[in-house]
Formats: C-alpha cells, sequence, structure tokens
C-alpha cells in the first residue's frame, strides 16, 4: 500500500518532515510505504485562469501523486492559528476539477508539528474541514506534537511513548480506511 505524505511546511528540517520520517517507520511496520512529495513551493498561486490543460507542472505532479496514492498523511504547522498558506494552495489545486479531483473519497489523515504547547490543532481542524469540503474520506482525530523542537530523538523517532502510540493509531486508522470499501449511496 502506498500512503502519500505532504508536509505544510517548506522548510527542508522541519518538524513536520520529521514527523512524516516517524511515520513512515510506522507505516513500513505495517507493510505501507511513504513517499513524500515535496514540491509545495512550486506550486503556483491558485489561479482560475491558470487552472487549464494541460496544467502546470508542479499542480499535474501533486494531482497525479494524489491519485497513485491509496491514502495521504498530511503534517501540518500552525501559522497563525490556521494553515499555512503553501498547505492551502495546495488542497486548492489538488480540489481540481470539481467533483472528480484526486483527493475525491481518497483516506486522508492530518498530524501536526509545532514548537507552541498546543501541537497544531488549529491546523489539524481547518485541513480536516478543508479536505471534507474537497470530498476527502477524513480520518477523524488529530496528533499533536507539541514543543517540537524537543519532541524527536536523534534517530528521528518521537521521545515520548504516548506520542508514537498515538502516531502509530494515527496511521493503523488511516491505513484502514485504506482498505474499507466505499460506501454507496442509497
Amino acid at each position: 500500500m502506498r500512503v502519500l505524505g505532504i508536509s505544510g511546511s517548506l522548510r527542508r528540517d522541519s518538524h513536520n518532515r520529521a514527523l512524516l520520517r516517524a511515520a513512515a517507520a510506522e507505516l513500513a511496520a505495517a507493510g505501507a510505504q511513504l513517499d513524500v512529495w515535496d514540491r509545495l513551493a512550486e506550486l503556483p498561486h491558485y489561479d482560475e485562469e491558470l487552472d487549464v490543460e494541460p496544467a502546470p507542472p508542479a499542480v499535474a505532479d501533486l494531482r497525479r501523486a494524489i491519485a497513485d496514492a491509496d491514502a495521504v498523511l498530511i503534517s501540518t504547522p500552525e501559522y497563525n492559528a490556521s494553515l499555512p498558506g503553501g498547505l492551502k494552495n495546495a488542497l486548492d489545486w489538488a480540489s481540481r476539477p470539481w467533483p472528480g479531483n484526486a483527493l475525491r473519497d481518497k483516506p486522508v489523515a492530518v498530524v501536526g508539528a509545532s514548537e507552541g504547547l498546543f501541537g497544531a490543532v488549529w491546523a489539524q481542524a481547518e485541513a480536516r474541514k478543508v479536505l471534507a469540503t474537497i470530498g476527502a474520506r477524513v480520518v477523524d482525530g488529530e496528533l499533536p506534537v507539541g514543543q517540537a523542537h524537543e519532541a524527536f530523538d536523534a534517530g528521528g523517532a518521537l521521545r515520548d511513548p504516548a506520542l508514537r502510540e498515538a502516531l502509530a493509531e494515527r496511521v493503523a486508522a488511516l491505513l484502514d480506511g485504506a482498505c474499507a470499501p466505499l460506501q454507496e449511496s442509497a
């Protein structure tokens, strides 16, 4: 099973990329593979006039990566109590064309890390709201990793056993969602 990882942070050594690496270990233990999509900075600002075929290269790559994945795991920081602009922009591009976009009916889980105490909980809630509106099958719940600058050991694992367990639960719920059949509308 292939899971696409997207970090909402543009920094190469961000805490959210570290959280995706920690999730990759959990996924590998479950027999799944995490492929990280790292072209967030290359996406143009969403503009309906640019939303034509052929799509801009980074947009086409994002849509293809989502479509090719069995599930998506987003790890986001929190900027001003919400999503980072680059991540919101990526979700806007991924939401097109409506209603048959690449995220439609795709299982998606959201986790987050920040240096503050709250671990990007508001950003995670905003991301789940946007994803539900897009039509993704959003895994309920969050994983807030607060004080992220101290949360990871030298090997990249989460130091706190409770956080490691919570990450394993998020990963398991995402994989369960990817294996669950779609519900038919009556």
